[in-house]
């Protein structure tokens, strides 16, 4: 059976204290456990892990097979990791990407995106909404794709 994976790249273990200006009150924990219940509630498999080791995520994504699905919030590697970017186009795993804050809105250095020109989307500014419209697509992505 297919998965839906939720990865979350550097300092978004620390959800909740680090600057809820941007980020919200919201932990790791609370955001994990609320995509977990709208996937079970599908009836498919989720598996949601942080990182701050960028070697890490590069192998968690080159594990995924093209019939997984990948949300994922690259966190500061958004603007600098050719490497993710890569992988991502390398495994050919649908992939939506997924930020807290509005990227766009903020410091120049953080308005480019390295890896959105390799996903289906980009969820950005919605705060921890965004992981949860970005499950709500991915459910409804899987559950087309069961029945081509």
């Amino acid at each position: 059976m297919a998965s839906i994976y939720v990865f979350h790249g550097p300092n978004l273990n620390l959800l909740g204290t680090r600057e809820p200006q941007h980020y919200g009150m919201r932990t790791l924990a609370e955001i994990n456990q609320e995509v977990q219940g709208l996937a079970e509630q599908a009836g498919l498999n989720v598996e949601c892990r942080q990182t701050n080791h960028e070697g890490d995520l590069l192998d968690w994504i080159q594990a995924l097979m093209t019939e997984d699905f990948l949300i994922l919030n690259p966190g500061a590697w958004t603007h600098t990791s050719y490497a993710i970017r890569d992988a991502i186009s390398g495994v050919k795993v649908p992939t939506v990407e997924v930020h807290l804050s509005n990227i766009h809105a903020r410091e120049s250095f953080r308005e480019t995106s390295l890896i959105a020109p390799v996903c289906l989307g980009q969820i950005s500014g919605l705060g921890s909404e965004g992981y949860n419209l970005a499950m709500r697509f991915a459910i409804d992505y899987q559950i087309r794709r069961t029945k081509e």
